[in-house]
């Protein structure tokens, strides 16, 4: 199973940033989108996350759901 972060890591190299990038991008703080692995982010934030990277939402969530409790 891919974790979130994982496929996040994935739409940032495929739009040529960096995750960092990203979260700087939009106001989160550093390493935030890395504990997206352990804790399931809010919907605002991963709505944030992906109109930024141009995906929807489920993309994230489809086969992660399942691991973060």
């Amino acid at each position: 199973m891919v974790a979130i972060y994982d496929k996040i890591k994935t739409a940032c190299k495929e739009k040529g940033i960096t995750v960092v990038g990203l979260e700087s991008e939009l106001g989160f703080e550093r390493g935030s989108l890395y504990k997206m692995n352990f804790h399931m982010p809010g919907a605002d934030k991963l709505e944030k996350v992906a109109k930024s990277l141009g995906k929807p939402m489920e993309y994230f969530l489809s086969d992660a759901t399942s691991e973060i409790k």
